[in-house]
């Protein structure tokens, strides 16, 4: 067994032990971006472990990032939630920042629902708007299956070509019909961080097709998808990207906050939404 497998396994062994709806496997698994924290508030029979107590997890050092995961209910549904996640410019490597999503797909979780909060690329896209994900590129510069491949997770080579599933992605619009929230949908960039990009890298991010960018998610998606769990995502636009907001724009991580707490009561209702028409979605794959 590889040391990354070795540790997975020691993840899984000890939330299925704390809590027996893990142990059980027939979740969803949410990480939830800057500023959107709140949601646990909104779930039934919740019960919170710190990361700390969790072999092979690593500490969040950004704010907004509690560390820790949450279990509980939403309209029937189990969530299994990663409260914050790491990122590689914490200085943290690739195979630590999925560390937290690789346990949630090999504790049984039936998808995993990735959040974030970015800039908006897209003029159409307004602060205060939630996206679904319907692709990704990967500017980071980093990839957690580079070196030997570890048989035990998945294939060498990955078809990344339906990396976000159709089926959840479409299930999400609808949930935001019923829910009276009109979700938008559009490609994420990532990007490695901290810094704020420059107008210039803004205007190449959209001749390159990208809608929002943020400095998370697809390295997540990549290490899900090679384990072959499905994968759909949300977008909060917490701002507009640098050079959309004006010549007095001035980008920070406070307005991230801002917008997440804001827009919280509109993705706990899309979220509940789609765990009571679930049928629609689940086990599609």
């Amino acid at each position: 067994m590889s040391k990354t497998e070795n540790s997975i396994s020691e993840s899984v062994d000890a939330l299925r032990s704390w809590d027996e709806r893990i142990a059980a496997g027939d979740f969803l698994g949410l990480v939830l971006g800057s500023g959107l924290g709140g949601l646990v508030d909104e779930l039934e029979d919740c019960r919170e472990l710190p990361y700390a107590e969790i072999p092979g997890f690593v500490l969040p050092s950004v704010l907004g990032h509690a560390g820790s995961v949450c279990v509980g209910t939403l309209s029937g549904l189990t969530l299994v939630v990663l409260r914050g996640r790491v990122h590689l410019y914490e200085g943290y490597s690739a195979t630590e920042a999925v560390h937290g999503v690789r346990v949630l797909a090999r504790a049984g979780a039936e998808a995993l629902l990735l959040t974030n909060s970015g800039g908006g690329i897209t003029p159409s896209l307004k602060v205060g708007d939630l996206m679904a994900i319907t692709d990704h590129i990967n500017l980071t510069g980093h990839n957690p299956l580079v070196g030997p491949n570890n048989d035990e997770l998945g294939p060498r080579f990955p078809d990344l070509t339906r990396a976000w599933d159709p089926t959840i992605t479409e299930a999400l619009l609808a949930a935001g019909k019923k829910a009276g929230v009109h979700l938008k949908q559009g490609v994420y960039i990532g990007v490695l961080g901290p810094s704020y990009e420059t107008p210039a890298e803004i205007r190449m991010m959209a001749a390159m097709g990208a809608d929002v960018v943020g400095m998370s998610t697809v390295i997540e998606a990549t290490a899900v998808r090679h384990m072959g769990t499905r994968v759909a995502g949300v977008s909060l636009i917490s701002n507009a990207a640098a050079g959309m907001g004006g010549e007095e724009q001035v980008l920070s991580h406070e307005e991230v906050g801002i917008a997440g707490r804001e827009a919280t009561s509109s993705f706990v209702d899309v979220l509940r939404a789609l765990a009571e028409d679930r049928q629609t979605w689940w086990g599609e794959e």
